[in-house]
């Protein structure tokens, strides 16, 4: 059975290499500012202590008020867990960086949130639709989508 890595410890990880980055935490999540997100996952990557080499799953949630992302990861080395989640104000026009350069299993999980919550990535290699066609108008997981 894997562990939960402690979101307290990761986070005065996070803020010792990079100064108020991690913004909040509890039990097992940290959450940092979305223009922070490829500086805090090459550290949780490449930190030994940490080691969280697979990301498992990306997915994102519309609250109405603001989007959250939400990564989880893995480390097979040490057995252990993590989520790290960011905030995306505004409705339109959202744009966070990508992270498929960190890990390239990013690649398929954040066209399909481009697709389905209109969330851009910058710098990601091929962001286009991947289960709507191009065109299709607005994106339909987004609470305020008109049907």
């Amino acid at each position: 059975m894997s562990v939960s890595l402690v979101g307290a410890q990761v986070a005065e990880k996070i803020n010792s290499k990079m100064a108020g980055v991690a913004i909040d935490f509890n039990e097992t999540e940290v959450w940092v500012e979305p223009q922070n997100l490829v500086r805090v996952g090459k550290f949780l990557r490449d930190d030994e202590e940490i080691d969280l080499q697979m990301l498992n799953s990306i997915s994102a949630v519309d609250y109405v008020e603001y989007f959250e992302l939400v990564y989880h990861f893995r480390s097979l080395r040490r057995n252990s867990t993590f989520v790290l989640k960011a905030r995306c104000y505004g409705r339109e026009d959202l744009k966070v960086p990508s992270l498929v350069g960190v890990w390239l299993g990013a690649d398929l999980q954040e066209r399909e949130i481009w697709d389905l919550m209109g969330i851009k990535f910058t710098d990601h290699p091929n962001l286009k639709r991947i289960l709507l066609w191009e065109g299709f108008p607005g994106h339909p997981l987004r609470k305020d989508f008109i049907r």
